[in-house]
């Protein structure tokens, strides 16, 4: 069966939930504005992973990314489709969904890399120039999004007069959950500085 993944915007009022999850949908959600809490707790959660089912919004509402793995064709999406995308997935592994923040300093660089399986990335601020493959780099602004698919190299330039973060959304292979899931074309940029920080908010395993 082929799968797709989705990046949607939601509006939740003050109080309200999000859209339900639905089992043949494992689904993420990311906090963008205002706050997001679990029921029946008091702090907010800047993501809420595939296992959990239980949330609302706080006081002055939320902005949400919500991410689904959904089976083509696809079911309606409601929210803003913001992207979507095919994902490769090898019958029969099993696998996981991440939800983790890459924040650069000014100047920072990830050079030529690729992942573990593929995923969504979306800009949060600052500014950061894009090469997929043989592709053109592509300049990225605050709220666009890209797909990539692990396979093809990427290399990523940021700003060097800001500071520059997105978010990613990614399935990967569950034998590494905890683990990086980068790889380095030249394996020694594995061991050279590296001016960028690394957030894990949802490192979960799904099933289908």
């Amino acid at each position: 069966m082929a799968y797709s993944l989705r990046l949607i915007e939601d509006r939740v009022a003050a109080g309200a939930a999000p859209p339900a999850p639905r089992p043949d949908a494992p689904r993420m959600l990311y906090t963008v504005s205002g706050t997001l809490r679990r029921d029946h707790a008091s702090e907010p959660v800047p993501a809420v992973g595939p296992g959990e089912v239980g949330a609302r919004a706080g006081a002055e509402g939320a902005r949400l990314y919500r991410v689904e793995l959904v089976r083509q064709p696809p079911h309606p999406a409601g929210g803003r489709l913001l992207l979507e995308h095919p994902v490769d997935l090898a019958r029969g592994s099993a696998w996981l969904m991440r939800c983790d923040r890459v924040d650069f300093e000014p100047g920072g660089v990830a050079p030529l890399h690729r992942h573990r399986g593929g995923g969504i990335r979306c800009l949060l601020r600052g500014r950061l120039e894009v090469t997929v493959g043989a592709g053109a780099p592509r300049v990225v602004a605050p709220g666009e999004c890209w797909f990539e698919s692990g396979r093809e190299p990427v290399l990523a330039v940021s700003s060097r007069e800001s500071e520059t973060s997105f978010i990613r959304f990614s399935v990967l292979p569950a034998e590494i959950r905890g683990q990086s899931s980068i790889m380095y074309v030249d394996p020694g940029d594995a061991a050279r500085g590296r001016p960028r920080r690394y957030t894990v908010h949802v490192d979960e395993p799904i099933a289908f």
